[in-house]
């Protein structure tokens, strides 16, 4: 009987251990992907993410179709498309990843292990990263996911015995209700892209890594660039961390930057399952704070206008608005940048995590909600575990952005202003035209936001919730430990781990 291989954040043939597992059963194989309006209907989802992925999918296909089993592509909810395949051409086995969304895919998931369990249809679900399921303790896991990260590679199957399913279409982001969402800049889709991007990073843009990161100016071409293609499974982490591997070790001792450039890549791409991990073991993280003692802290209402002046990078602080301009118009911008905006927006602007989350979310063509809303509670302050840092906007612009370029660029209203007063113009006694004045004093905003988070803080018992936190969530290295017990059943039908 045929083997299902359902695709979703994993759109490769390469280290692809649910594929290769099938193929290795032997008989038909039946690839599917299944664009899922309620997965899409998610107020962080947008087009310029979907772009991507029907790019990717129309790749996945060619490769797919080159080993006999081209993707099959439906519109629907999973289990009704899962059902209306077997209709038509049964399966006795589902191949997949296991997948860590948030909690709709997490129900969904539910719903689906209980039909397999009716239907005698035995779903095996495989790790694609470091995370792991049903975790009692982090002790170990840092030791564990090295222990995987250089595991061998799933091997790329020579060849799939295809059915006479008809592909389908590829939907477009309207099909899906997504809106109009134009994103020039955007990184586009497909494996060959990704071996492109990994290329010329190992090679040519790499080497000043961990200097070049900090700034959206160098971090353009400094970073990686490969995360839409992590996001989205056209490259697996593990082959990007073993590509950094054997760069490291083919530079060793050359004198170059190399071999510390890779040692920091690797490091990311093992802090990037980090907080992945939280959302595996917290499918609620884009709704509860982790430490639940900050509920109630800011507005549940927003302020309207804050919110949308932030959104649109009208804020009246020039280096905050080029950011959030700069991200509207490319899809991406770089990790410490992103965790200023969403400094400002939660300290200085006090809007609720929860409302500003999916704004940046939908920016984001790599969006990955696991590491999207790990950020955005700890740029909050609101996971009770990790350090107050509250940017001074002001001081980035003029560390990221010396020569003032990339401000200027990207808020062209500024144009006039001289060098020394671009990224406060409110200092300056000329007139700026178009251009709002500060909607927030940066210092009594920051003062004011410190105070707050401080004083919830104090409150009884907070400090032994916070080492529950620690202790279920925190980041840790240590002697290797004994592996945490795992409850026995499907990894999905335990309770929310609340």
């Amino acid at each position: 009987m045929a083997t299902l291989v359902w695709f979703k954040r994993d759109l490769r043939i390469a280290d692809h251990p649910a594929l290769a597992r099938a193929a290795a059963r032997g008989g038909p194989v039946i690839p599917l992907y299944v664009a899922e309006p309620l997965v899409w209907s998610h107020p962080d989802a947008s087009a310029r993410q979907w772009r991507f992925v029907a790019e990717s999918l129309e790749a996945l296909r060619r490769d797919l179709g080159g080993l006999g089993a081209p993707l099959v592509v439906r519109h629907g909810e999973a289990l009704d498309v899962l059902r209306a395949i077997h209709a038509e051409r049964a399966y006795d086995h589902i191949e997949s990843h296991e997948e860590t969304g948030l909690l709709p895919t997490w129900i969904r998931d539910r719903e689906v292990a209980a039909w397999c369990r009716a239907e005698g249809i035995r779903w095996t679900e495989h790790r694609d990263s470091g995370v792991e399921r049903h975790l009692t303790s982090r002790d170990g896991w840092a030791a564990r996911r090295e222990k995987l990260m250089r595991a061998p590679q799933a091997p790329v199957p020579e060849g799939l015995q295809g059915t006479n399913l008809a592909p389908g279409d590829v939907p477009e982001a309207k099909d899906l209700g997504l809106g109009f969402d134009p994103c020039p800049g955007r990184q586009k889709g497909g494996r060959a892209l990704a071996e492109e991007i990994l290329a010329t990073f190992l090679h040519e843009r790499g080497e000043d890594y961990r200097t070049d990161m900090s700034s959206p100016v160098t971090g353009e071409t400094g970073c990686s660039r490969l995360s839409p293609h992590l996001a989205w499974g056209t490259m697996s982490v593990r082959e990007a961390h073993q590509a950094a591997l054997a760069r490291a070790a083919e530079t060793k001792g050359s004198g170059t930057g190399w071999s510390n450039a890779m040692q920091s890549f690797k490091s990311r791409l093992a802090w990037r399952d980090h907080f992945t991990q939280k959302l595996e073991d917290f499918p609620l993280l884009d709704e509860r704070c982790l430490h639940p003692g900050f509920e109630g802290m800011r507005p549940e209402v927003p302020d309207a206008d804050r919110l949308e002046r932030w959104a649109e990078g009208m804020t009246g602080l020039p280096f905050v608005d080029a950011c959030m301009r700069y991200a509207k118009a490319t899809g991406w911008l770089n990790f410490r940048m992103r965790a200023m905006v969403q400094c400002v927006a939660s300290y200085h602007l006090w809007l609720d995590w929860r409302h500003t989350g999916p704004v940046l979310g939908r920016l984001w063509t790599d969006y990955a909600p696991g590491i999207h809303y790990a950020q955005s509670q700890m740029q909050s302050g609101v996971t009770g575990m990790n350090t107050l840092r509250i940017y001074n906007p002001v001081k980035q612009g003029h560390d990221q952005d010396p020569t003032g370029a990339f401000t200027r660029k990207w808020v062209p209203e500024l144009a006039d202003v001289p060098d020394a007063h671009l990224q406060a113009p409110w200092e300056w006694d000329g007139q700026v035209k178009g251009y709002p004045r500060p909607v927030v004093d940066v210092a009594d905003a920051a003062r004011a936001a410190r105070d707050r988070i401080y004083a919830y803080r104090r409150q009884p018992g907070f400090r032994e919730t916070a080492d529950a936190v620690v202790a279920r969530h925190g980041s840790r290295k240590g002697p290797r430990t004994r592996r945490p017990a795992r409850k026995r059943g499907d990894p999905r039908q335990a309770e929310l781990p609340l």
